[in-house]
């Protein structure tokens, strides 16, 4: 009878254990899946917004009034800057991608600072009407590599996740998804000499920049990092640690460290500088439950966060619920003052309070202690007397950021509401001019 019963105990225990494999297995095919679909929305995206790119360079070349290539200038603006998003949606971080980067930059900086301007006043110069053809050539050449990159993956259903693990493992094979992106990457590096003007000194390099920020710090050991990894994430000696140098395509030298926590079902990625043994930026990759925190509570524990990462007086600045995720932004305050180039990004997950994503550049990059703030020219009164009278102010503070030119600038904050929208307003505290109108995020439903 007791054998009996015990074998039915063991076959429960085996189904049950069966179950829960089984149950895991969906849980991670089905995150698959939704990579995936990320991956691919994001790769369709940047070949439409790569075809828009150049049909709008081709129109502007074919316009004789002002009156229209002003418009016409500012649409290029915005759809580069939708595919410099889209690529940054795609998992090509290993790759050297940073030459179409730097070219996507370029022509959304030049197409805005020339639409920006008055063109009955300053028209069009000989050396840009040149620089517009030049672009449009150029735009044509890529969209024909990523049209043969978009053939060959419908042609043999390629996958982004299994294209990213064959990647991880060897070098990229000429016609693989890795290999026409460099391909696309060499075709931009051999392009001439395009004569920018004034826009080539505003050209940034954040790789070139947290390079600079972080040189002359102490140095690291690889089994330093781990120990600061695993402390950093609050991981126990169980978790496997595995750590490489990073990619030859960043400037700065970088461990490149995966990590899979077994006690957690979890797996992070994290890249930590050489130089000082900073996280740079990190994600952990697991299934994210129904949420059972409230996002308040997801701010404490990101607060938490920072404070054992020695990351001080940094304050929440902008806070978002997409469905079981928090995404909160922390400006770094000095004096009262909200620096806005020095931020942290951290993604809280909302069932268990977990920090699954971390990015500190900017605040890596732009720390300063004791930083030289300017006195405000204008009083308060004054800079509100300059927002549109149809918004009504909320709050406001005095920050620093980086305008439209790349120059920091010291701000009039102005929270404001419009119907049922938020909007957030940075007015110039030397000029009274209005930097910069932002339209703040609403939580996301839950599906």
């Amino acid at each position: 009878m007791y054998k009996n019963i015990l074998i039915g105990a063991l076959a429960v225990a085996v189904a049950g254990a069966g179950y829960w494999g089984y149950q895991q297995k969906e849980e991670k095919d089905q995150f698959a899946i939704q990579a995936e679909n990320s991956y691919q929305r994001a790769f369709h995206d940047l070949s439409f917004h790569i075809d828009q790119i150049e049909d709008e360079l081709g129109k502007t070349l074919a316009m004789n009034s002002q009156r229209q290539l002003t418009p016409s200038l500012a649409d290029v603006w915005r759809v580069t800057s939708l595919a410099e998003k889209s690529l940054a949606e795609l998992p090509v971080q290993g790759l050297n991608m940073e030459d179409t980067e730097e070219y996507l930059f370029k022509i959304a900086d030049f197409t805005y600072r020339t639409s920006v301007r008055d063109l009955n006043q300053e028209p069009l110069t000989d050396h840009e009407y040149e620089t517009l053809e030049q672009l449009y050539e150029q735009a044509s050449s890529i969209r024909h590599t990523m049209r043969e990159t978009q053939a060959m993956m419908m042609q043999t259903d390629t996958k982004w996740l299994t294209e990213r693990e064959r990647e991880e493992e060897s070098e990229p094979a000429e016609y693989s998804v890795a290999g026409h992106f460099e391909r696309m990457n060499k075709s931009v590096q051999g392009f001439s000499e395009v004569e920018w003007g004034a826009t080539d000194s505003a050209i940034r390099n954040l790789n070139g920049e947290l390079k600079e920020a972080l040189s002359g710090r102490e140095r690291v050991s690889k089994e330093e990092a781990k120990a600061m990894a695993l402390n950093y994430l609050k991981l126990g000696e169980g978790a496997k640690v595995q750590i490489s140098d990073s990619a030859e395509a960043l400037e700065y030298p970088a461990y490149s460290i995966v990590i899979d926590d077994p006690e957690n079902q979890a797996h992070y990625n994290m890249d930590m500088s050489v130089e000082g043994g900073e996280p740079i930026w990190f994600l952990q990759d697991r299934h994210i439950e129904k949420a059972q925190i409230s996002l308040n509570e997801a701010v404490e524990k990101a607060q938490d966060f920072l404070e054992r990462g020695g990351k001080e007086h940094m304050m929440l600045v902008d806070s978002t619920q997409y469905d079981n995720l928090g995404v909160l932004e922390f400006a770094y305050v000095d004096n009262d003052v909200r620096i806005y180039p020095d931020t942290v990004t951290l993604e809280v997950a909302l069932d268990d309070g977990d920090i699954v994503s971390y990015v500190g550049r900017g605040h890596l990059i732009n720390h300063e202690e004791n930083r030289d703030i300017p006195k405000p020219e204008l009083s308060k009164e004054e800079a509100q007397s300059r927002v549109n009278d149809r918004v009504e102010i909320m709050e406001d503070h005095l920050a620093m950021i980086e305008n439209q030119m790349q120059e920091t600038v010291l701000v009039y904050e102005f929270y404001g509401t419009k119907n049922n929208d938020t909007y957030r307003i940075f007015i110039n505290a030397q000029s009274g001019e209005e930097e910069k109108v932002e339209r703040m995020q609403d939580s996301e439903p839950m599906y």
